[in-house]
């Protein structure tokens, strides 16, 4: 079966080093793109799962060590919910020293941002490779088109031809760049942004979670609004000596 003339076959043998490597280049851009959307796709859903536990199950336990153990390992709810517990027990070892410099609502305010701003690090990681992945493709794409555009001006000049035969095929092979270049650069950015949106909803989640686990800390109980919302299914008061 032959070839067709116009395809992306005739475009890569045809093609000189430049154009190759735009081609290797675009193809290296999709694939680490899809390989972080479809990573931070599934981190999000981790994450969700672990916040709808952090907002339910977590405050339906008797003590901060029981509610642990029901957010389980690798989240950021359970990493931020270990920082208070670390920052309370710190806080009374060394009240002889420390108290002196920062109340207890100091010391927990400031260990249980560290760690929210530790999680929100880690939702980030990636996007930056997304943002650049859509914001250049389509450019490194009309490089490989202007570059085969005046490759084939460049053949039909030699030749002293131009009939429609003779440019059609050159400069649609040089088109299919732009082609690959939006192809590379649309996914990207559409995944960007719902990532964007995902790691914002997160991160509000974590702030919430956070600023109960202060109140917490710091009064021995929730604030009285997520009390409310929680319909009065809180029993997690006991803290101290947690």
């Amino acid at each position: 079966m032959q070839s067709s003339p116009y395809g992306l076959e005739t475009l890569w043998m045809q093609g000189d080093f430049v154009t190759k490597g735009v081609a290797l280049l675009l193809i290296s851009m999709s694939i680490a793109s899809w390989y972080v959307i479809v990573t931070k796709a599934l981190q999000l859903w981790r994450y969700g799962r672990a916040g709808k536990a952090a907002g339910h199950h977590f405050w339906d336990t008797t003590s901060v060590n029981e509610g642990l153990t029901t957010l389980g390992k690798d989240n950021p709810f359970a990493d931020i919910a270990q920082a208070g517990v670390g920052a309370m027990r710190h806080h009374t070892a060394h009240k002889g020293h420390l108290h002196d410099q920062l109340s207890v609502s100091d010391w927990v305010t400031l260990s249980l941002r560290q760690a929210i701003d530790e999680a929100s690090g880690k939702l980030q990681t990636g996007m930056a490779v997304l943002a650049s992945v859509g914001s250049s493709a389509p450019f490194v794409g009309l490089f490989g088109t202007v570059w085969g555009i005046y490759h084939a001006l460049v053949s039909i000049g030699t030749m002293g031809q131009a009939s429609i035969d003779k440019v059609a095929g050159p400069v649609g092979e040089a088109l299919i760049m732009t082609a690959l270049g939006l192809a590379v650069a649309i996914p990207a950015t559409f995944g960007y942004n719902a990532l964007v949106r995902g790691n914002k909803a997160v991160i509000a989640k974590l702030n919430k979670f956070g600023f109960d686990l202060h109140a917490l800390f710091v009064t021995g109980a929730r604030t009285e609004l997520a009390n409310q919302e929680s319909a009065g299914s809180s029993k997690l008061v006991a803290v101290r000596g947690a």
